[in-house]
């Protein structure tokens, strides 16, 4: 099975050490284009892109369906510009919200130069790398293997795991990385920066991040709401920020987050407020670094009835 008609080296070339290659990581040429790194839930797959860019752009988090909006993270090169697009995860849809998701991965591997798929060094190979290795052999993008958290195996495990991985899929390339420790990041970079096409420059110098910032805060609220109720009601919460003004060195956010059901709003706001608060607390640390001003937040918690499966309640929380 091959991931495009191009020709490819004979076999992966697995990258154990960060100085392999990084003297082939320019040709001379400038490249820019667009990258993505996909995988099953838990994979690492966001946590890599913040690690690359240098600076967080998409939230994290152990739970399916973390990540719900495409956002564009840039990073800059003297030798080209490398587009990371951080999306949600394929899986079987339950809802509306889910088959939507669905449609709008797919969208984004079209139209992708370089898909990076990550296996997660700690888990076996399993039923879902398979299946999203397959759904590769139609596009037209470069495929690598990223195999990721490396730091949590020894030397053994993950030669293992590499010849498990190399046995999937023709990828053109195998890297192992740890986006906690940072090893191997930068040669994963050079890796994909590669394979990307030549072109000039597709954004500003100074551009991190195409993506709202406003759909940023809302995620970064989002993200502080799912670390506490993971557990009871990981994929029913949605944010949107209503309102943001700048008063001298402050800003101000107003945004709500929606849930399913009366309970559920009882959870997200905690005993006597207890849990709202420490959300609160939590996302507007993170606001005031995203946006290095001081920022004043105020949330609310709002029921949608099955907002999840409702075309309207989709539509006005940007889906």
């Amino acid at each position: 099975m091959t991931a495009k008609s191009d020709p490819r080296p004979s076999g992966p070339r697995v990258h154990r050490h960060a100085e392999a290659a990084r003297s082939g990581a320019s040709d001379g040429v400038y490249r820019a284009g667009f990258a993505c790194f996909v995988g099953r839930p838990n994979a690492g797959k966001s946590t890599l892109t913040n690690a690359i860019i240098g600076q967080k752009i998409a939230i994290t988090s152990n739970k399916p369906q973390t990540t719900r909006h495409v956002i564009r993270g840039i990073l800059h090169r003297e030798d080209a510009q490398l587009v990371l697009v951080d999306t949600p995860g394929l899986h079987r849809p339950r809802t509306l919200l889910g088959e939507r998701l669905n449609d709008l991965v797919r969208e984004v591997w079209s139209e992708t130069d370089v898909i990076g798929i990550c296996f997660p060094a700690d888990e076996p190979v399993g039923r879902g790398d398979r299946f999203i290795s397959a759904e590769m052999a139609e596009l037209k993008a470069t495929v690598i293997a990223v195999v990721t958290k490396v730091d949590l195996v020894g030397p053994q495990r993950l030669a293992e795991h590499l010849l498990a991985v190399s046995e999937l899929y023709d990828f053109a390339e195998i890297v192992p990385v740890s986006a906690v420790s940072g090893h191997q990041v930068q040669q994963l970079v050079d890796v994909i920066v590669r394979h990307l096409p030549e072109s000039p420059q597709l954004y500003p110098d100074d551009v991190l991040t195409d993506e709202p910032e406003q759909v940023l805060i809302a995620e970064l609220i989002r993200e502080a709401a799912l670390e506490g109720v993971r557990d009871e009601l990981p994929h029913s919460i949605a944010v949107l920020v209503e309102e943001m003004m700048v008063e001298g060195s402050l800003t101000k956010i107003y945004a709500d987050l929606y849930v399913e059901r009366d309970s559920q709003k009882s959870i997200v706001i905690g005993a006597r407020g207890t849990r709202l608060k420490e959300v609160g607390s939590k996302a507007r640390g993170e606001i005031e670094q995203l946006l290095g001003t001081r920022v004043y937040l105020d949330l609310h918690v709002r029921v949608a009835k099955e907002w999840q499966r409702d075309p309207r309640q989709l539509r006005k929380l940007g889906f």
